[in-house]
């Protein structure tokens, strides 16, 4: 799908508030609610918006520790990757995971409330998926910049 100004603005809305009411975004956006509504339904159903949710605050929820961990596999062939990613998949603590290039296979986010429940998480779990041959983890001490909008119209098309 092609995304024009009104596309972007409206994305860049909703990004910012999902609870915005159809009335409210039509105005902001410079559009009747009518086409507005239409064109949001478009975007939803070119999976442009891939969901609506409420962003808590991790400290707020009881999950004051954020753990990135590199972690690699003793070898990369297609049906480690894959049963890895199967175990990860299944693991509420697991944030985002990332196959990457480099020095490690995969990148994962861990939120847990302290490090015994990582020390728990890294024993009974992570250690114990078949096929990893090193773990590297780094304990963030202060998030410095969170966001969960995308810089609509900020990068330039290359």
């Amino acid at each position: 799908m092609e995304l024009d100004t009104i596309d972007n603005r409206i994305l860049d809305q909703l990004q910012r508030n999902g609870r915005i009411s159809n009335v409210e975004l039509a105005a902001a956006v410079g559009l009747s609610p009518s086409p507005c509504l239409r064109r949001v339904r478009e975007l939803e159903s070119a999976g442009v918006i891939d969901r609506y949710a409420a962003i808590l605050d991790q400290r707020a929820a009881g999950y004051a520790l954020s753990v990135f961990v590199q972690v690699t596999l003793e070898r990369q062939v297609e049906t480690a990757l894959e049963a890895f990613e199967r175990v990860i998949a299944d693991r509420p603590e697991v944030m985002e995971c990332y196959l990457m290039t480099g020095d490690s296979d995969y990148l994962l986010r861990i939120v847990v409330p302290d490090v015994t429940a990582y020390e728990g998480f890294l024993k009974n779990h992570l250690t114990r998926i078949a096929g990893v041959s090193s773990i590297k983890s780094s304990f963030a001490l202060n998030r410095v910049k969170y966001e969960t909008a995308l810089p609509l119209g900020a990068v330039p098309n290359i």
